[in-house]
């Protein structure tokens, strides 16, 4: 084939290859000598021993191919000898978005175990880059850029919601502690931490937030969240757009500066930590004059400077740590976690081996749980992570990510293991010893904050209904379960509910098909829908449909609390707006 016959999406990656080398990129395509050391160190290649496509050095190959063809001198002159190649077709492409996008998280656990010090993960990123750029990506990824190129924040979350959910803890802080000083400051000029989180934590995990804010409150910070430049988490490292990881983060940057924030604090994320902190700087162009850390060491300097006080009884079950492959291999946060974990935790402590530096992803990095079409590759992978975890014994594996949580949650789910995910600042708000606030005067038992609503409960599981129903009627909710599609359309016809919570994964009609039924049928059209699944890769079946979306979203197990906090959330929206 001739250059004249190449796509024009091949011929443009061709193209743009040299410009985004550096010499660390150069260095890691010139300097592997195929030991296979790599190899052993892959949770892919390891869980797929019989093909050799997953090895990372057979991964970088086909890059490294088409960087000496086009690039280095000998695949010029001698392309036989050093085997050089080069990509003709968009299925040529599509060969390489399967490697760049399915074959790997970007974990960075090949790189610390090549002695040549190749690091395949920063080429990976490029090649992820030079796809992005000519529209070659998971529809997932390309989804979440969208979402944080235009809306400003990786999940869509809209600037109304975001305070509105403030607005909402902050109520329930106020009524905690018995003061409005326990309420979440926004826009709040001038404070010593600028505090910022993944969108994660206002779509799925709001406690997160308030656990967050009752630290702030015990240590007597100055602090506040920004209305605007809030999403620390940055898909432009999963997607290898430089442009987008400099917006975001500028976007970050500018905020505690119009803030004036004398420190940048962000939530347990370690991707965000990472993008933020490591690598948006680069990004952005910037040199940035305010300090920046991790809420992991903002709360393990408030225990050191006596600003918080814990009662470690109050978590005396047993846990293992997993070290976040942003937060650790790549930016060297091992020690401060396991600080933290000891000083809140009564219960044993054991290590999952390998650890720090060593430790295997959780299967969900590098924006893998946006891309649903690699989900059976990614679970069949996260054998390597299961066997880890169960050798532990542990009942919760801590960790400082929220991409953590959804990829272990994912796993220990899929494998049936007995262990349940949390972070550090559920572990640290948990042990908090705050003195109580003084007795409240007036009525002595506020209303149940879902009285009055109606809630069908849509799922095929008996045990699950049983589980969701008692949790929100426990909270004053008149609640009806079905058992199926067909039965929950026939009951939404006949009746009226303000909240169906619907599970997507059912046998007959799927919970796609009800939901869509709901939307176009007019006597239930105005009911909100609050989707409960165990399977994210699913969510599609919901979101691809021509109908305005669900008002909620909860990914199975879902615990009492946050089913009743989101609950909450989604009827008082909907009463306000009608």
């Amino acid at each position: 084939m001739t250059p004249d016959t190449r796509s024009h999406k091949a011929a443009k990656v061709v193209e743009r290859l040299p410009q985004k080398l550096t010499r660390q990129i150069v260095g890691s395509l010139v300097a592997c000598v195929h030991c296979g050391l790599c190899t052993d160190a892959c949770h892919y290649a390891l869980t797929n021993p019989d093909d050799p496509t997953y090895a990372p050095a057979y991964k970088a190959d086909r890059i490294r191919k088409i960087f000496k063809r086009h690039v280095d001198w000998t695949g010029r002159v001698l392309p036989w000898w050093v085997g050089a190649g080069s990509v003709w077709t968009d299925d040529d492409l599509e060969e390489l978005k399967d490697i760049a996008f399915g074959k790997c998280t970007n974990c960075r656990r090949c790189t610390i175990n090549c002695p040549m010090g190749v690091d395949f993960a920063v080429v990976n990123r490029m090649v992820r880059g030079l796809l992005v750029s000519v529209g070659v990506m998971p529809e997932g990824v390309a989804a979440v850029s969208k979402d944080q190129w235009e809306i400003g924040n990786q999940m869509g979350v809209l600037k109304e919601d975001y305070i509105e959910t403030l607005e909402w803890l902050s109520d329930e802080l106020e009524e905690e502690f018995g003061t409005p000083a326990a309420r979440i400051p926004i826009d709040r000029p001038d404070c010593n931490s600028v505090y910022t989180i993944n969108p994660r934590e206002v779509k799925y995990d709001p406690r997160t937030i308030s656990d967050a804010a009752r630290i702030f409150y015990a240590a007597g910070e100055s602090w506040t969240m920004p209305s605007e430049g809030w999403d620390m988490t940055n898909f432009g490292l999963f997607s290898g757009d430089d442009a987008l990881g400099g917006v975001v983060a500028g976007r970050v940057y500018e905020a505690v500066r119009t803030l004036g924030g004398r420190k940048l604090v962000m939530s347990e994320c370690g991707h965000g930590y990472r993008s933020t902190r490591c690598e948006g700087p680069n990004w952005a162009g910037e040199d940035i004059e305010f300090e920046m850390e991790s809420s992991v060491v903002t709360m393990l300097r408030y225990l050191r400077e006596g600003r918080i006080k814990v009662d470690p009884s109050k978590n005396a079950s047993s846990y293992t740590f997993h070290d976040s492959c942003n937060n650790a291999r790549s930016c060297g946060l091992y020690e401060e976690p396991r600080q933290l974990l000891r000083a809140v935790v009564a219960g044993d402590f054991c290590e999952m081996h390998p650890n720090r530096a060593e430790n295997y992803c959780c299967t969900g990095g590098g924006g893998a749980m946006s891309m649903s079409e690699y989900a059976p590759r990614r679970l069949k992978s996260a054998k390597v992570k299961a066997d880890q975890l169960a050798a532990t014994g542990a009942k919760y594996v801590v960790t400082s990510c929220h991409n953590c949580v959804d990829g272990l949650t994912d796993l220990i789910k899929h494998y049936k293991l007995d262990m349940k995910v949390t972070q550090l600042v559920n572990l640290v708000a948990q042990a908090l010893v705050v003195e109580p606030k003084a007795p409240a005067v007036g009525p002595a038992e506020p209303a149940a904050p879902l009285a009055g609503y109606r809630i069908l409960v849509v799922d095929d599981e008996e045990d699950t209904r049983v589980y969701l129903t008692t949790a929100l009627a426990d909270q004053g909710a008149d609640t009806v379960t079905a058992g199926s599609g067909d039965e929950a359309i026939a009951r939404l016809r006949q009746e009226r509910f303000d909240l169906v919570t619907l599970d997507i994964s059912m046998p007959g009609r799927d919970g796609g098909d009800v939901f869509e039924a709901i939307r176009k049928d007019p006597a239930s059209a105005g009911t909100a829908v609050c989707i409960i699944t165990g399977r994210p890769e699913l969510r599609r079946l919901i979101y691809e449909r021509e109908v305005a979306p669900p008002e909620g979203y909860l990914g199975k197990p879902v615990s009492a609390q946050d089913l009743v906090l989101t609950a909450r959330k989604i009827l008082e929206t909907v009463r306000r707006e009608r």
